[in-house]
């Protein structure tokens, strides 16, 4: 068997816009840091010849448009070759008494994956019968024992981590302006780049401690960016701004004032009021710009991805809003929005480990 490589798995939606994804994989290594050979297509998948594996998978795992990454032995495609890599992998990583679950699919030739798989899973029995592991079964095993074919070898999976869905980055070759001013507009900026769009971040906060906190989730997104550096706005909204609706309309204004034709509307059905919603959708129209709303249709994939971006403590906040009930006047002041408009600052973040201090840092 070859040495370690690792292979992505793209989503069903991500396999007619591979070059992008393979683009972005390579800007993500060298943005991070990590030495690599090669990148490239074999078949459904993606190659990667990285210096460190687990590092590499770790870093093209911030990616959208992936299902799953693995890191893998490469072998030969033949039913014998498979077999065979799947019982040595299978026993260097079994321990005892493990249940475990031996899975092989893509272009198999000459045999189907059941007898693969019956074959792997009895030479597993035999040679590591003194350990006591034992076949399991799809609800029920320790480990799994995966193999994927393609029309020049099979790659053999010795880690598999879960992708984060969605298309890559800039596949739908449009970008939006995209604002930032609590847990659910996070959400919905991350949506909107698992949906392929390039987006251009603002944040607005009422106070300093609002402002961390939105820094500390904006920082999960810079990321999956995949540029090597980000420009950020910051807006100061007054306290004294209205009810949250009036808020939401004020940062739409200072959204406005952007170029791009396209404007993500952190909005949800399932939490505000359809003629709000309705509202503020004319008025981009209005302007001339096309409105986005990418949390429509999502109901507890709101939390999920909550959870993704390590805004965990924000849930309870998201929870509560999901509960309110928007009563009293959405009216705004014109005079509250250029107030903000005047609080502008923008910061160029180079993408590395201490974003969130050198945020705060420059805005001080």
């Amino acid at each position: 068997m070859d040495e370690s490589c690792v292979v992505v798995f793209p989503t069903v939606f991500a396999r007619n816009k591979i070059p992008q994804l393979v683009l972005n994989i390579k800007m993500i290594l060298r943005t991070r840091g990590q030495q690599f050979k090669s990148v490239r297509r074999d078949g459904d998948v993606i190659l990667i010849d990285a210096g460190d594996p687990v590092f590499a998978s770790s870093a093209v795992n911030l990616l959208f448009g992936i299902d799953k990454v693995a890191i893998a032995r490469r072998t030969k495609g033949d039913f014998s070759s498979i077999v065979s890599g799947i019982a040595k992998v299978g026993g260097s990583l079994l321990l005892k008494g493990e249940r475990f679950l031996v899975k092989v699919d893509g272009s198999l030739k000459g045999f189907v994956a059941k007898d693969a798989e019956i074959a792997a899973t009895s030479e597993i029995i035999e040679k590591k019968s003194k350990l006591g592991a034992r076949p399991g079964t799809e609800q029920n095993h320790d480990k799994l024992l995966y193999a994927h074919v393609t029309k020049t070898g099979a790659y053999v999976c010795i880690f598999l981590d879960k992708g984060r869905g969605g298309v890559p980055h800039k596949s739908q070759t449009q970008k939006a302006v995209c604002a930032i001013y609590d847990e659910m507009s996070a959400v919905s900026c991350y949506e909107m780049i698992r949906q392929g769009y390039d987006v251009r971040i603002i944040i607005c906060y009422r106070s300093e401690s609002e402002l961390v906190g939105l820094v500390r989730a904006v920082n999960q997104i810079i990321p999956r960016l995949v540029r090597e550096n980000v420009e950020i706005d910051f807006y100061r909204v007054a306290r004294q701004s209205g009810s949250y609706l009036a808020y939401v309309q004020i940062i739409l204004e200072i959204m406005l004032q952007y170029k791009e034709r396209y404007v993500s509307l952190a909005l949800s059905p399932l939490v505000l009021p359809t003629g709000f919603i309705e509202k503020v959708s004319r008025r981009v129209f209005e302007s001339g710009r096309v409105p986005i709303v990418p949390l429509a249709g999502v109901d507890d994939g709101l939390f999920e991805g909550a959870r993704e971006m390590g805004l965990e403590r924000g849930i309870a906040r998201l929870e509560k809003m999901a509960g309110m009930t928007f009563r009293g006047t959405d009216t705004f002041s014109q005079k509250a929005v250029r107030d903000a408009v005047g609080t502008r600052n923008s910061v160029t973040v180079r993408t590395g480990p201490n974003n969130v201090h050198d945020i705060l840092d420059s805005l001080k």
